[in-house]
């Protein structure tokens, strides 16, 4: 047999092949009754016959968008493709990072040619990314919020409402004469209130490269010019975090509730720090329920001293059985 009537047997072979893969979508696309043509009605989510009428499909799945644009304009902007935007970053996200690893797609390590060119890549692409002092600022203070955050064990919603807090202080001209370290963390300290899982002055300063007094003032002077609207801090919000840290039972955070929900009843709580008071129930409802917690381990978690247990543990159990 020739080379040509080989390639010839090969061709008819390769079209019987395709005749028989489209026949079931051919025998798919005719209706089963009348044999007519079959159109899909998306508004309807049905596959039906143009002749007859019949209903071939019903329920189909929409693979489109679940939202509608009337112009490009509309369209590009409810378009969501590629990574979330987020505000914990100064470019809100969109913009491109090069990975540190000094590999190819394949896993395989780059010569020392090609490292030398990613290097300098990396370096072009930090200075395009920040191309203005106040990009440099919001860098450098979303760093910060993360990096705190992080360590006081924060959710990134509370990530995203201090950077939101921290950008609005930028854009009204808040930082001349502050630090961006003090705004950053009166921010965070203000995100973690307003979300309902705050966390004590001394444990935000723990963590921040400023001092408690600067974190107190910066924070007071943001809330007034943002007008931001922080409840007071609630005693019972602190006790799940002190319970889970010194390993104190489902019992004996109950307890600890209802002692503070007592002593709001009986109006203690007014002046006092709501940490104290936390503390001292967390370790008042342990001794109640029979478990070791000293006021020494208590002290330590709350970052408050023994003196303050002692003293807020004697008034809420006065609250709690007056004489």
């Amino acid at each position: 047999m020739t080379d040509t009537s080989i390639r010839r047997q090969q061709t008819d072979e390769s079209r019987e092949a395709r005749t028989t893969e489209t026949e079931p979508t051919e025998q798919l696309r005719t209706c089963p009754e009348c044999s007519g043509r079959l159109i899909d009605d998306d508004e309807h989510g049905e596959t039906v016959c143009d002749d007859c009428g019949l209903v071939v499909e019903a329920d189909s799945v929409d693979r489109g968008p679940e939202w509608r644009a009337f112009d490009a304009a509309e369209k590009d902007s409810k378009s969501r493709v590629g990574a979330p935007t987020t505000k914990m970053m100064h470019d809100d996200g969109l913009s491109t990072n090069i990975g540190w690893q000094n590999k190819d797609a394949y896993g395989r390590q780059l010569s020392s040619k090609q490292r030398q060119k990613m290097q300098r890549l990396r370096t072009w692409n930090e200075r395009f990314r920040t191309r203005d002092s106040k990009e440099r600022n919001l860098k450098q203070a979303l760093g910060e919020i993360d990096r705190m955050a992080s360590a006081l064990g924060l959710p990134k919603n509370v990530r995203e409402t201090a950077s939101v807090i921290y950008r609005r202080a930028l854009g009204e001209d808040l930082l001349p004469g502050r630090s961006i370290e003090g705004v950053a963390t009166s921010s965070l300290y203000a995100a973690a209130r307003q979300a309902g899982t705050p966390r004590s002055l001394d444990e935000v300063s723990n963590v921040s490269r400023v001092e408690r007094d600067e974190i107190a003032r910066t924070y007071r002077y943001v809330v007034r010019e943002l007008t931001l609207e922080i409840q007071p801090a609630d005693p019972v919000s602190y006790v799940p975090r002190f319970a889970s840290e010194l390993g104190v039972s489902d019992e004996g955070e109950r307890r600890a509730r209802t002692l503070l929900e007592t002593a709001k009843r009986e109006g203690i709580h007014s002046g006092k720090s709501p940490v104290g008071l936390a503390a001292a129930a967390v370790y008042a409802a342990s001794l109640l329920a029979n478990e070791k917690v000293t006021q020494s381990e208590v002290s330590d978690v709350a970052n408050i001293s023994e003196v303050t247990i002692r003293n807020r543990y004697h008034e809420l159990l006065e609250a709690e059985h007056p004489a």
